[in-house]
């Protein structure tokens, strides 16, 4: 190269999320892994579309394109091939690369270059996910139209040492050109678990009653926490599941988005007092059928049917297991039907994740344990009611709310020792609603142990050792509850809770990260807005936090500093102080 030339460039940079863990773990796997993935699939594809290599230190590569399109090609297909060679491989095995593309005036020097189009590229590597691209608008005016992909608008991002926002887009290459639904990263396959694993989908409603759709998904609600109990099984959450309801799906392609072997189908026909539930069981894999039957009966053998469904599914699965472990599996919620009906129209509420859903399922729990005072299930559901109104806001009158809260909490953990959606729930209204972390903990435990799949649990139990000071043990929680659910509408609740974690060790620029994935997926969200306005503050980024503090009082109007407490009940009162100084520098008020 000539000394100090000036040029117009695509920048691809690129680098491997976790380096450093996966380092730590085994330096000399790691670095013999990153070689073969440069010589094998990265660097074959910076030569097939005529890219040079001007950086590469470490885990990280700078490449330079004469055009846009040949750089955007090479990044996708280059993450394409890595995708395939992480695919089946254990997580601690996987090398997930992140890319960033920007087309800007650079300086080449001493054989690589130098310049904001350079610092551009970089900073948009590290807002894509791992596995994904993100491109600059400039690169995106070049391509639109012309490959065949689709971009997620991101937004206008602020950068670190760059004047003036940048556009930002992720490329998604298995959508249609200008489709802008939520964002998801380019390649997202999970590894398969070393358990046998399962996804439930939602079972069609065969009733010719739209009604009855509330019924329909309870029935699958109830085959998933049946196998959820199972310890040798990995079963993913009803969430990311029900993300597929309503759609024509191809079924490998879910094995693969939802790192899964086995995926389950089927169909449910209720007509008066009778009931035919249909089910097939398909190798994601291979897309073969394992088995396909029916089951009919009265409605008054629900469970009997239920357990039929599941123990033909872990028939199928582990031929040689004992039916012991079957039959240890099995919970009748309760013995009155008319009570089991209340608690799945109040399931089907409290999913619609409104403040109108949640007042509608309230009065249909107590329905549900006035018919059957032992319920269990029904008292934790109606406990989460007042989690979820505390957290949005919703709360009337709060000193009687919390009561009823406390209150139904112990009625779900008194009457459901052996029941884990009662132990959840309860532990979970006891640690939030009432600021009790250390006996909401336990009783979450308690939840996993008796369900080691219950990704909501995980994700619980996550908040719960945040506020208890016990973050690495929180982080890994969490990451376990997005594996058990890796496309739960719930994903920015979790994200939220990382940025806590991640807020509270000092890794201030990890939080926000977390902060704006949480509000790219739900964008009023009041616990991602309070960590954006204070990650952003903590890092010198006053004016952007303070620009962010109306958009908080928006989504949250009674938040003032004198609530932190009792929104975020944090132990340490220093870690609380942190907070609330880094909220009060952006001017949120007393």
């Amino acid at each position: 190269m000539q000394q100090n030339q000036r040029r117009l460039a695509a920048i691809l940079a690129a680098d491997v999320a976790g380096y450093t863990r996966l380092m730590a773990a085994d330096e000399i796997g790691t670095l013999a892994r990153l070689q073969r993935l440069r010589a094998q699939v990265i660097e074959p594809k910076i030569a097939q579309f005529q890219g040079h290599i001007v950086g590469s230190a470490g885990d990280s590569l700078l490449v330079e394109f004469a055009s846009a399109i040949n750089a955007v090609q090479c990044a996708v297909e280059a993450q394409l091939g890595l995708a395939g060679e992480n695919a089946g491989l254990p997580e601690n095995q996987r090398m997930v690369f992140r890319m960033g593309v920007n087309l800007g005036d650079v300086i080449a020097a001493d054989d690589t270059i130098h310049g904001d189009g350079v610092n551009i590229a970089a900073r948009l590597e590290k807002l894509a996910e791992p596995g994904s691209v993100c491109i600059g608008r400039n690169v995106y005016d070049q391509v639109k139209g012309k490959l065949a992909y689709g971009f997620a608008d991101l937004g206008e991002q602020r950068m670190h040492n760059i004047p003036e926002p940048v556009r930002a887009y992720c490329v998604k290459p298995s959508q249609p050109a200008g489709n802008s639904s939520s964002v998801k990263p380019l390649i997202d396959v999970p590894p398969l678990p070393d358990k046998p694993s399962i996804a439930v989908l939602p079972f069609q409603n065969m009733s010719g009653d739209a009604e009855q759709e509330y019924f329909a998904d309870g029935m699958v609600e109830e085959i998933i926490t049946a196998l959820s109990h199972l310890r040798w099984l990995f079963v993913i959450a009803r969430g990311s599941s029900f993300t597929y309801k309503g759609r024509a799906v191809d079924l490998k392609q879910v094995g693969r988005e939802l790192g899964v072997r086995y995926v389950l189908e089927g169909s449910v026909r209720k007509a008066g007092n009778r009931l035919r539930i249909t089910g097939q069981l398909i190798d994601a894999a291979t897309g073969a059928h394992l088995w396909a039957d029916k089951f009919d009966g009265e409605l008054k053998d629900i469970f009997d049917l239920q357990d039929q469904v599941t123990s033909r599914v872990v028939g199928a699965i582990a031929p040689k297991l004992e039916q012991a472990e079957i039959e240890r599996a099995k919970r009748k919620p309760t013995e009155s039907l008319h009570a089991y009906d209340y608690y799945l129209r109040g399931v089907a509420g409290i999913h619609r994740w409104t403040r109108e859903g949640n007042y509608s399922a309230l009065p249909l729990f107590h329905r549900a344990f006035e018919l059957d005072p032992d319920f269990a299930s029904a008292y934790g559901m109606a406990a989460s009611c007042y989690v979820w109104r505390k957290t949005n806001g919703w709360m009337t009158d709060r000193v009687k709310e919390k009561a009823e809260a406390e209150r139904l909490a112990w009625l779900a953990v008194d009457l459901g020792k052996d029941d884990a959606v009662a132990l959840c729930w309860g532990g979970i209204t006891l640690a939030y609603v009432m600021g009790k972390a250390e006996d909401g903990a336990a009783l979450i435990d308690q939840a996993l142990m008796l369900d080691p799949n219950f990704a909501a649990a995980w994700g619980f139990s996550g908040w719960a050792r945040i506020w208890l000071g016990e973050i690495e043990v929180a982080i890994e929680h969490l990451a376990r509850a997005m594996r058990l659910s890796p496309l739960d509408p719930l994903a920015y609740n979790k994200h939220t809770a990382n940025a806590l974690a991640h807020f509270l060790l000092g890794r201030y620029e990890k939080s926000l990260a977390c902060a704006e994935q949480a509000l790219r997926e739900q964008p009023s969200y009041g616990g991602a807005l309070r960590l954006f306005v204070a990650s952003s503050a903590m890092i010198g980024r006053i004016e952007e936090a303070r620009k962010a503090v109306p958009r908080l009082l928006q989504a949250d109007p009674t938040f003032c500093l004198s609530e932190l407490h009792d929104r975020v009940p944090i132990r340490d009162p220093a870690d609380l102080t942190r907070y609330a100084e880094a909220l009060r520098l952006a001017g949120v008020p007393e």
